[in-house]
């Protein structure tokens, strides 16, 4: 334990962030260093966490924010003030560190050299809230077992994370698995294990929301595919193209046709219930119930609009040269 420090960010997270921090002191042993790094956040939460005894580091608002620059440094402060660390736990600070985590992270981790990165199940909190914190619970559900990435709840090894240079701080979206595309590159590996990590609150309450969300998910195809798609695996180059066919090609060519066509055009709106059916099936036989895969495979489909809008806000950001600028879904928690 004493090879290992945690490092948490937040921006008015609230009391999202004090159970992040309560549970992290809960389970962890006395004088294993956690690193809160707020960004400007208006709640009262550096306060709130300087009150449990966490160092808290404060991040200069006059350049451009991301979560990975937050991440980064965090990262930084630890392996300066503590030079014999080999691991570093990340947990974003709307989520709670899962009872038994970080002893089965360290032991799976140190069964492989080249293992970077060990991660496991986060949950949501409250997915019976609504039904965009069921999908949200749903999506964290990956595969066990050799991953191509991972999210922001996770064990990392310093010495890989360091040979990549660890984030790229200019990203607003998808910085964790772009690192892990260069990771992989090196040689490195992922792994899921079959274990609880975290309870996230993803508090998404509104359609709004979850509409945000999507857009920012649609904005990390784009620069994904835009950095990495020229590599082997070609990196998000087939989601981007999934996206500009179904939530903008076929759509427009459809409204737009319908006049010349005297309206057979329109007909292809029938292949997105065919599409929502091929996702049902597909997650009934990951295991969800039947209510459970409706609900993702209609939202599935449904996505692929405000995705495709993020591509193309991504794409006309980059055109016009203008600096990128976090797209946030979230509500603050309650003040302190």
């Amino acid at each position: 334990m004493s090879s290992i420090g945690v490092v948490t960010i937040g921006r008015n997270e609230g009391d999202r962030l004090i159970r992040c921090l309560k549970s992290l002191i809960a389970q962890l042993p006395e004088g294993m260093p956690i690193v809160y790094v707020d960004s400007g956040s208006t709640d009262g939460s550096v306060a709130a966490a300087q009150a449990l005894g966490v160092k808290v580091i404060d991040l200069d608002m006059s350049v451009p924010f991301t979560m990975a620059r937050g991440r980064n440094t965090g990262f930084a402060y630890l392996v300066e003030n503590f030079p014999d660390l080999q691991y570093v736990q990340f947990i974003d600070g709307d989520c709670e560190l899962c009872p038994g985590w970080i002893d089965r992270a360290l032991a799976a981790i140190a069964t492989d050299e080249k293992l970077a990165i060990v991660c496991g199940r986060r949950r949501e909190r409250a997915p019976e809230a609504s039904p965009y914190n069921r999908i949200a619970d749903m999506e964290w559900n990956t595969p066990v077992g050799e991953a191509q990435a991972c999210g922001g709840d996770a064990l990392m090894r310093v010495s890989a994370i360091r040979e990549v240079n660890g984030y790229n701080p200019t990203l607003i979206g998808g910085e964790e698995p772009e690192m892990c595309v260069r990771l992989r590159q090196r040689g490195w590996k992922i792994h899921r294990i079959d274990a609880d990590m975290t309870f996230h609150d993803a508090a998404m309450f509104q359609f709004s929301q979850w509409w945000k969300r999507s857009l920012r998910g649609g904005w990390a195809m784009a620069e994904g595919a835009a950095m990495h798609g020229k590599l082997p695996e070609r990196y998000q180059v087939k989601e981007s193209r999934n996206r500009w066919l179904w939530g903008l090609i076929v759509p427009i060519a459809a409204l737009g046709l319908a006049w010349f066509t005297a309206g057979l055009s329109l007909l292809a709106f029938l292949l997105y219930p065919v599409l929502v059916w091929r996702v049902y099936q597909y997650r009934r036989g990951f295991g969800d119930s039947p209510a459970d895969a409706r609900l993702y495979a209609f939202y599935c489909i449904l996505g692929k609009l405000p995705e495709a809008i993020g591509q193309v806000k991504y794409w006309l950001t980059r055109w016009q040269g203008k600096q990128a600028t976090l797209i946030e879904y979230k509500v603050p928690s309650a003040t302190h």
